[in-house]
């Protein structure tokens, strides 16, 4: 049987997520609670701050909107700062333990999702109460891959300009 562009997984099509998933898990894992509390101005978030709210933003489009993952992931979602400014900070090993438990819920969709499915809708309603629920259009699949994929991009460049700062490697090593 000959493997067409509509049943190959959606992996084929997002290889490299994988290694910066892990550069993240590098970059995190050996960090102190001093240097997840770094920020680059008064006004940024901190490392750990950033860190946290990749984490849960995974679990919200994975887990709130398309239904990926288990209830267990609830903690996790409300670990980011924008959702509860009164988030406690995570230690490095939780921080890594979060990325790796997400990963999980995105790495096995991508290799189960084929590129026919990209084209599914979801509606904005999700896990969230009705008062907490976002208002807006509905998201294709492949627009909530897409957009979860620029938002880690835009955050680990964040994350490697405070690294810096630090005298730290950032996602792609020192510059």
């Amino acid at each position: 049987m000959t493997m067409t562009a509509q049943t190959l997984p959606l992996t084929m099509f997002y290889k490299g997520w994988d290694t910066y998933q892990q550069r993240l898990v590098n970059i995190i894992a050996p960090l102190s609670p001093a240097q997840l509390a770094f920020r680059v101005t008064p006004q940024h978030w901190s490392i750990g701050m950033v860190a946290q709210h990749l984490v849960a933003n995974r679990v919200w489009w994975f887990y709130g909107w398309m239904g990926e993952g288990t209830a267990d992931l609830l903690d996790i979602a409300h670990w980011d700062p924008g959702y509860d400014a009164h988030q406690p900070p995570r230690d490095a090993a939780e921080l890594v333990a979060g990325l790796e438990t997400t990963w999980r819920v995105v790495a096995d969709a991508l290799a189960r999702w084929t590129p026919a499915d990209l084209d599914t809708r979801f509606p904005p309603e999700g896990f969230l109460p009705a008062a907490e629920s976002p208002h807006g259009p509905e998201r294709t699949r492949q627009w909530i891959i897409w957009h979860l994929l620029e938002h880690e991009i835009h955050h680990g460049g964040e994350l490697s300009v405070a690294l810096g700062m630090c005298g730290l490697e950032g996602i792609y090593g020192t510059l």
